[in-house]
């Protein structure tokens, strides 16, 4: 891994609203929920890895800045803004579209450079790839990067220690926990809301919204999930977190959701295929329902500690 630096220009601070504690953030009487996307191309994913090796990445057809402008003229329809976790291979190629998502009034936030799952890497490797995607962000961005989401929510019990790395490399909050069970990732027992992690200064773990129902902790916060179950379940397990708990909810999804268009990938399980191709044709129509039936913005407005 390249242990390159880039210069740090002069940074835009951010106006934040943010909420720390007690009450939740309301607009227009609604407890206003935090989008997120995690800004990576279809052949980036964590289940297509085995196939595809990122030596190869090169000689794909990338798709991930005409399909990100469709998801930011998603949210221009609907006056939304959200927050987007970047990869910095992503950064490093298409410029233009990191300064459109900033000039359009979005939070540019850090996925790692090249989609290496945290719990796969040493401390050493992975302070230096959150290190490298910050500085590379806040080159081409030119806006302090504050918040971080590890690939596949790859921290958990195995590497509890990434926390304290964000905090000392200026990170203020991530979003790496998904609090369910799942064959590739999840903390069945974390928090299901905002926390400090133990033993931690100065970053907060925003987890991805789960449904407490029956004893455990349901998937709601967006992914394949949300494209998998019909619209009606995602809207009420999100509306009795909102209302049932009193707290806002974090979801999230890829660009290349929005593609249904999208190269197949050859010689995949039918796991894998129904994982990553189901319904991406529903998906827009789906969002635009969820954009128009709860309230929306950044994770630095709904939920970070102001500046």
């Amino acid at each position: 891994m390249s242990t390159s630096t880039v210069a740090t220009p002069r940074l835009r601070e951010t106006a934040s609203d943010a909420h720390q504690s007690g009450a939740p953030v309301t607009r227009a009487g609604r407890i206003v929920n935090a989008m997120s996307v995690d800004v990576e191309d279809y052949f980036q994913v964590q289940a297509l890895e085995e196939r595809i090796g990122r030596d190869q990445w090169g000689a794909f057809e990338r798709r991930v800045e005409c399909n990100t402008d469709a998801v930011l003229r998603l949210f221009d329809d609907f006056g939304v803004k959200a927050t987007f976790f970047t990869l910095g291979w992503v950064a490093e190629r298409h410029k233009p579209l990191i300064r459109r998502i900033v000039d359009q009034g979005h939070e540019l936030a850090s996925h790692g450079f090249a989609h290496f799952r945290a719990d796969s890497q040493s401390p050493e490797e992975f302070r230096l790839d959150v290190r490298r995607t910050k500085q590379i962000l806040e080159q081409v961005g030119a806006v302090r990067v504050r918040g971080y989401r590890a690939a596949t929510f790859s921290i958990g019990k195995r590497n509890p220690w990434a926390f304290q790395v964000l905090a000392e490399e200026g990170y203020d909050y991530s979003s790496s926990v998904n609090p369910i069970r799942h064959d590739n990732y999840g903390v069945p027992d974390a928090p299901r809301f905002a926390y400090r992690p133990d033993g931690v200064t100065g970053l907060d773990e925003f987890p991805i919204t789960t449904l407490r129902l029956v004893g455990q902790n349901l998937p709601c916060g967006g992914g394949g999930y949300f494209r998998l179950l019909p619209y009606p379940v995602s809207r009420w397990a999100l509306r009795r977190v909102n209302t049932i708990d009193v707290q806002p909810c974090i979801f999230y999804f890829h660009p290349w959701e929005v593609d249904p268009d999208q190269p197949r990938v050859a010689d995949l399980s039918l796991k894998t295929r129904f994982r990553h191709y189901n319904n991406l044709a529903r998906m827009e129509p789906r969002l635009r329902r969820l954009l128009d039936d709860f309230a929306w913005d950044r994770i630095d407005r709904v939920l970070a500690r102001p500046q």
